[in-house]
């Protein structure tokens, strides 16, 4: 299968072809991430959205081929500057992780070491790709990358749990700079912060980028987040892309029926209306059966949506979905 790709000629830094990771149960395979294509150009910022269980961490985790059992790659590739990460060995990829390719986790504190000084933790990886520097220059490393953030210094003494929300989190985010990797997967960084606090890590998040050139993929549910924040807009569902388009294409004139509910579900001030939801729930994994797999919450359903399930192609350039609409 084709990876969905913006129109532009630059090539792919980064490209995921058909992509399968099934989670493997006494009942069977849950098939979290079942056949997902797309590719990412330098320097860009690529979402990743949907429900929660529709697989989106599962692309996260794989992408730095963090998944444990009983979760497993059954097939495809993800291309990394030419460099099939799905065929390398864990010391081989331990070598890329941070330095080529690097995480910004759900959950600081879950990130962070509590009985270690901030400092040493970020030390740690510095030390462990082969930054051959003194103490004293490792200290200074240390402080810039804080900086870099917007944190003061000072607080590379400090244990996380001295941290507030915000400031764990943009410590994460220096961890994850420390070595200029040119992907960033950046997965739910802001799910446990109120808004304020949200907005500040992502335009660090954004301004750290920027500096790098590094790309980014954010993996979230917050559709307000994403349309401020990415260049282009994958749209999950039950383990497969539905939609795929430049971030303003998507949200002027989105085609999924899927898409269109979620962006009908953001709230609005420009005038007063009725928040929608949608109905039902998703499937199950386990054993989705044929067809469309939003069949059964669709408001277009029709016939063929019960038994033929639609394929993934290019409706208009840089804009891709699976519906039978179209």
């Amino acid at each position: 299968m084709t990876a969905p790709a913006d129109n532009g000629s630059a090539a792919p830094i980064l490209q995921v072809r058909d992509l399968h990771v099934y989670y493997h149960t006494p009942l069977g395979p849950v098939k979290a991430v079942d056949g997902v294509s797309f590719s990412l150009k330098a320097g860009e910022r690529f979402g990743v959205v949907g429900e929660s269980g529709s697989g989106k961490s599962t692309i996260a985790l794989s992408l730095l081929r963090m998944h444990k059992p009983p979760a497993r790659i059954e097939g495809g590739q993800i291309l990394l500057d030419g460099t099939d990460l799905v065929t390398l060995s864990g010391a081989e990829v331990r070598l890329l992780r941070l330095a080529t390719v690097a995480l910004i986790a759900q959950g600081a504190m879950n990130s962070l070491n509590p009985v270690i000084r901030v400092r040493d933790q970020m030390m740690d990886g510095l030390k462990d790709h082969g930054e051959r520097l003194s103490r004293s220059e490792l200290n200074v490393r240390v402080c810039e990358l804080l900086e870099r953030v917007g944190l003061n210094p000072e607080v590379a003494q400090l244990f996380p749990h001295e941290l507030s929300g915000g400031m764990k989190q943009r410590v994460v985010i220096a961890i994850a700079i420390s070595l200029r990797p040119k992907v960033i997967v950046a997965d739910e960084p802001t799910s446990a912060l109120d808004v304020v606090v949200q907005m500040q890590v992502m335009e660090t998040l954004r301004k750290v980028q920027q500096e790098l050139g590094s790309a980014v993929i954010l993996v979230g549910h917050d559709m307000g987040l994403m349309a401020q924040f990415v260049d282009r807009l994958a749209v999950m569902y039950a383990g497969k892309l539905v939609e795929v388009s430049p971030v303003h294409d998507i949200f002027a004139a989105p085609l999924h029926p899927y898409t269109a509910l979620l962006i009908a579900s953001l709230p609005t001030l420009r005038a007063k209306s009725q928040l929608l939801g949608i109905p039902g729930l998703p499937p199950s994994l386990l054993n989705r059966g044929g067809g469309c797999s939003f069949f059964a919450r669709c408001p277009k359903a029709m016939d063929v949506c019960r038994t033929e399930e639609p394929a993934l192609r290019a409706i208009q350039p840089g804009h891709w979905v699976a519906c039978h609409l179209f």
